[in-house]
């Protein structure tokens, strides 16, 4: 079944590297029109350029920050003037680090607080005037919300508070037409090489007894971004294998 995103006008937050990258080339060749972001560019960013370039449609990659507030008003801005509004918005941006709570000092907490959470609110914030009836908003989170992970809960809660967001904003959007979902993603094989034994313990603890690929994610994404997906808001989606 093809999913009918032709058209579709589409932001992704951190959209050049690992599951972000899969996404936006997804949306791509799904027929839509797509913006994402970088922070710094690189190697990353000029490689997905090159596939962008060879897809059909209006493609844009743009330098942005998203845990600068300036940096995303400079994101939607680009929104407005490329695209004139917006169909779909996936927030993916995130960061990760591994410190212990006794550790954790309050710059840290607010790094990845304001990376994985705050920047979704400040995407949200910005950006609802350029969407309208049958828009999507996809928060992408984490297992990890729920289960926590040892010396990250910056990170857990920082997740776990993308969830409350989606549910509120699902019943403040919902009557303008606009749907809000979070994708729980679960351990998934990107370009960062987990060691074989961490690979092996994740691999036995999933039904499917494998690691995810970001193309299955970004297969997904779509659903929830596409009209197959009209009544589907407010809920956390997991795809994990089973975990």
């Amino acid at each position: 079944m093809e999913i009918p995103l032709s058209g579709k006008r589409v932001l992704v937050t951190g959209g050049t590297r690992g599951i972000g990258a899969a996404i936006t080339l997804a949306f791509a060749r799904a027929g839509a029109n797509v913006l994402t972001c970088s922070r710094t560019g690189g190697e990353a960013a000029d490689r997905l350029a090159r596939e962008l370039k060879a897809t059909p449609g209006e493609h844009h990659i743009v330098t942005a920050d998203v845990s600068r507030s300036e940096d995303v008003g400079h994101l939607i801005d680009e929104c407005r003037s490329r695209f004139g509004g917006l169909d779909v918005i996936v927030n993916n941006a995130g960061r990760i680090t591994h410190v212990p709570i006794k550790d954790l000092d309050l710059a840290g907490w607010r790094e990845i607080l304001d990376t994985n959470l705050t920047s979704a609110y400040d995407v949200i914030h910005r950006a609802v005037p350029l969407l309208g009836p049958g828009a999507s908003i996809i928060n992408v989170g984490s297992g990890s919300a729920l289960a926590g992970i040892h010396n990250r809960a910056h990170y857990t809660a920082a997740k776990a508070g993308l969830i409350g967001l989606t549910r509120s904003l699902n019943k403040e959007l919902g009557p303008l037409g606009i749907r809000v979902n979070v994708l729980s993603p679960g351990v998934v094989q990107t370009e960062v090489e987990l060691s074989e034994e961490v690979t092996s313990r994740y691999q036995q603890m999933t039904g499917l007894k494998r690691l995810g690929t970001p193309e299955e994610l970004a297969n997904v994404v779509l659903f929830l971004a596409s009209d197959l997906a009209s009544y589907v808001t407010g809920a956390v989606v997991p795809v994990d294998g089973g975990i």
